[in-house]
C-alpha cells in the first residue's frame, strides 16, 4: 500500500539518543521466555511427540559408541590372537555389530527427519500467529501510537523480529531437548565404562559454565539494541526512500545519508559486539573441551596398562566425551541464540501488549437514520493531556449545513477533524451526533456515517475501478463509473491506456496528483455519506479542474453536513456557517458577510491575505494558504 502524501499530529519520539535510552535497559529475559512457553503451550501435543522423537534419536546414537566399542575390542583381540598365532579376526562378529550399527543410525536419522518436521511446522505456525496478531493489533491501536511512532518500527516488528523468531526457535527447541537428552544419556554411558575417567573428564563443565554465563551477560544489552536499531534503519529507509522526491527538491540528500549513517554505524557497532561476543563461545569452548581430551586420553593409557578397561572401552569413552562436549557446545550456543529470539520476542510482545484504543461501550447507539445534527460541547483536547490544543469548544451544525473551519497553522482544525471521526478520544466535554455522544456509537458505526477527502491522498497498488470501489466495497461497476463522472473522473480516466483497469502503482507515480485527489472524491461520492469532511479537497488540482470540482462538491454536499476545512477562503464563501479558529478555540462563527460586517479576526484574515490594490486601484484576490495542523 501507498498514499500520496504524508503527515502526523501531536508528539512524535525517537531519534538515535531516544534509540539509545531504550537501548541501555536489559531486557528481561526470564519473564519474555515464559510468554513464549505461554504461547507455546497451543502446540504440548506436537512438542511432546517432538521429545519423544528427540529422546528416541538421542537413545540410538547414545548406545552406537558402546557397541562400537564391542567391535573394536573384538578386532583388537582377533589382531592380537594371530600375532600370537593362537587364533584369528572374528569378522563375522565384527559384521554384525557394524549392520547393527547401520541399523541404529538409520532409527535414529529417521527419528530426528520427523522431529525436524513437526517443529518446522510449529515454528511457522507460530510466525503465522505472531503476524496474525500484530496485523489485528494495528487495528485496534489508537492514533497516537503511529504519531509517535514510525512506520518502519512498525513493519520491523511484523518482519525481522517475526523471523528471527521463527528461524531460531525452529533449530533451538530441538536442539535443547536433543543435548539435554545426549548430556544426561551420554553421562550415564560414560559412567558405566570408567567412573574415574568420567570425573577427569567433568572437570571441564565448570569452566564452561563460567564462560557461558560470562558471555551472555554482556551480550544480552548488544542483541536487544541490535534489534532496536534494526527498526531505526528500516524506518529511516521507508520514510526517505518513499519520499524521495522531496528529498531531492528540498536537497535533503546529505542530510538523509547522514541520518543513515548514524542509524547504521550504531547498527553495526551493537552487531559487531553481539556477534564478537558469540563468536568466541565455540572457539572457547573448543578449548575447554580439547583439555577434557588430553585429561581422559592420559588417564584412560594409565587403566589400559593397568588391564582396568579395554582398547574398545577408551576408543567408546573418547567417543562420549565427545558426544558429550558437543551437546555443551551447542546448548552454549542455543543460549546465545535463545538471548537473540528473546530480544525480537520481546519486541513482539511489547507492542502486542501496547495500550489499546477505549473499548466500545457495551450498549452502543444504533440510529436507523442519520439527520447530520453535530453540536461540539465545551470540548477540550490535547494530544498531550497536558498541554491542551483545542480549550474550550462550542459550536453546533445543523443538519444539511455547509460548515467551514479556518485559521492560521495550529488553531485546531485538522485536529477537530480527528475528534470528530474517534481517532482521538475528547479529554473533557462531548462531541453529539443526533443528540448522542459519538463515544456511545461503535467506531465503524460513526465513521461509517462520514465521507472524508484529504489534503493528503491515499491510493493503494491496484486498479482505479478498485481505488473508486473503496469507498463503498459493495458498489458495482455502474455505480463506480456513476462516481467517477460526478466527480470528473469519468473524462481523464479514458485517455489512459487501460482505462478504469488501469492499475496504479507503488509509487503512484503513473499519474498525477490531480487525478490522485479526484480519485479520493469519487471515493467519497461513491461512498455517499451523511457527513462530508473536506480536508481542502481541491488544493491540488488546477484552476480549471478546482471549478469542476467546486461544482460537483456543491452537489454532493446539498442535503448533507459537511465540514470544510478552509486553506483557501475563497471555497468557503457561500458556507452557511463559518467556525474562526485561533489557538485553540472559536474566536468567531457566522457566515461570510457577518464576518467581514464585524471587522475581526476574520476580516482581518481576509483582507490581508485575500485582497491588495493593484497599480489600477482594483482589488485583486490573491491565494491564501495555511497548511493542515
Amino acid at each position: 500500500m501507498m498514499h500520496g502524501g504524508s503527515g502526523r499530529s501531536g508528539p512524535r519520539e525517537g531519534g538515535p539518543m531516544a534509540a539509545m535510552r531504550k537501548g541501555e535497559k536489559a531486557r528481561n529475559f526470564k519473564a519474555t521466555m515464559i510468554k513464549l512457553a505461554q504461547y507455546l503451550s497451543v502446540y504440548k501435543a506436537k512438542i511432546v511427540i517432538v521429545a519423544i522423537f528427540a529422546i528416541a534419536s538421542t537413545v540410538f546414537n547414545i548406545v552406537g559408541p558402546k557397541v562400537l566399542g564391542n567391535a573394536t575390542t573384538k578386532l583388537f583381540e582377533g589382531v592380537m590372537a594371530e600375532i600370537a598365532g593362537t587364533g584369528s579376526i572374528d569378522f563375522e562378529y565384527i559384521g554384525r555389530i557394524l549392520l547393527i550399527m547401520l541399523v541404529l543410525y538409520i532409527i535414529s536419522s529417521i527419528f530426528a527427519y520427523l522431529m525436524g518436521w513437526i517443529m518446522a511446522g510449529v515454528s511457522t505456525d507460530i510466525s503465522y500467529r505472531f503476524r496474525q496478531g500484530i496485523a489485528e493489533k494495528i487495528n485496534r491501536m489508537p492514533l497516537s501510537y503511529f504519531d509517535k511512532t514510525t512506520q518502519g518500527e512498525v513493519l520491523s516488528r511484523i518482519t525481522n523480529d517475526v523471523d528471527t523468531v521463527n528461524q531460531t526457535l525452529s533449530q533451538s527447541l530441538t536442539q535443547i531437548i536433543t543435548s539435554l537428552i545426549t548430556v544426561v544419556g551420554v553421562l550415564v554411558m560414560m559412567f558405566s565404562i570408567s567412573w574415574l575417567m568420567t570425573l577427569v573428564a567433568l572437570i571441564v563443565i565448570p569452566l564452561s559454565l563460567a564462560f557461558v554465563s560470562f558471555i551472555v551477560k554482556r551480550s544480552q544489552v548488544f542483541f536487544m539494541q541490535q534489534q532496536e536499531y534494526l527498526g531505526h534503519v528500516n524506518g529511516h529507509v521507508e520514510e526517505m526512500f518513499g519520499g524521495h522526491r522531496v528529498v531531492k527538491a528540498f536537497n535533503g540528500e546529505e542530510r538523509s545519508i547522514q541520518e543513515f549513517e548514524g542509524y547504521n554505524n550504531t547498527l553495526y557497532d551493537v552487531a559487531w559486539k553481539s556477534q564478537f561476543l558469540s563468536g568466541l563461545m565455540m572457539p572457547v569452548m573448543n578449548f575447554i573441551g580439547n583439555l577434557g581430551y588430553v585429561a581422559v586420553v592420559v588417564v584412560g593409557g594409565y587403566l589400559t596398562v593397568r588391564n582396568a578397561i579395554t582398547v574398545g572401552d577408551i576408543q567408546a569413552f573418547i567417543q562420549y566425551v565427545r558426544s558429550f562436549n558437543q551437546p555443551l557446545m551447542q546448548l552454549a550456543n542455543i543460549s546465545n541464540i535463545l538471548q537473540q529470539t528473546a530480544a525480537a520476542a520481546e519486541r513482539v510482545f511489547e507492542f502486542l501488549e501496547e495500550p489499546e484504543e477505549v473499548k466500545e461501550t457495551e450498549n452502543p447507539v444504533e440510529l436507523a437514520a442519520l439527520q447530520g445534527h453535530v453540536e461540539f460541547r465545551h470540548v477540550r483536547f490535547g494530544y498531550d493531556a497536558e498541554k491542551p490544543v483545542i480549550h474550550n469548544l462550542s459550536a453546533e451544525a445543523k443538519p444539511g449545513q455547509k460548515v467551514a473551519i479556518v485559521g492560521p497553522t495550529g488553531a485546531g482544525k485538522t485536529t477537530i477533524v480527528k475528534l470528530l471521526m474517534r481517532f482521538y478520544d475528547v479529554n473533557d466535554g462531548a462531541i453529539l451526533v443526533e443528540g448522542q455522544d459519538i463515544r456511545n456509537f461503535k467506531r465503524q458505526d460513526l465513521r461509517r456515517r462520514f465521507g472524508m477527502v484529504l489534503q493528503d491522498t491515499w491510493l493503494y497498488n491496484d486498479t482505479i475501478m478498485e481505488n473508486i470501489r473503496y469507498g463503498r466495497p459493495q458498489a458495482s461497476d455502474d455505480e463506480v463509473i456513476a462516481a467517477a463522472k460526478a466527480a470528473h473522473v469519468d473524462h481523464f480516466v479514458h485517455t489512459l491506456p487501460e482505462g478504469y483497469g488501469m492499475v496504479i502503482n507503488e509509487e503512484t507515480t503513473n499519474i498525477s496528483q490531480g487525478q490522485m485527489q479526484l480519485l479520493t472524491i469519487a471515493r467519497a461520492v461513491l461512498a455517499d455519506p451523511r457527513i462530508l469532511i473536506l480536508d481542502e479537497a481541491t488544493s491540488s488540482v488546477d484552476t480549471r479542474t478546482e471549478v469542476l470540482i467546486q461544482q460537483a462538491m456543491d452537489r454532493l454536499m446539498v442535503g448533507r453536513t459537511s465540514f470544510i476545512i478552509a486553506h483557501r477562503l475563497s471555497t468557503i464563501r457561500n458556507a452557511d456557517l463559518i467556525l474562526v479558529m485561533n489557538e485553540g478555540d472559536i474566536v468567531e462563527q457566522g457566515n461570510h458577510e457577518e464576518l467581514l460586517a464585524r471587522g475581526g479576526f476574520y476580516a482581518e484574515l481576509y483582507n490581508s491575505q485575500f485582497e491588495r490594490p493593484t497599480e489600477e486601484g482594483e482589488m485583486e484576490e490573491t491565494a491564501f494558504l495555511v497548511s493542515a495542523d
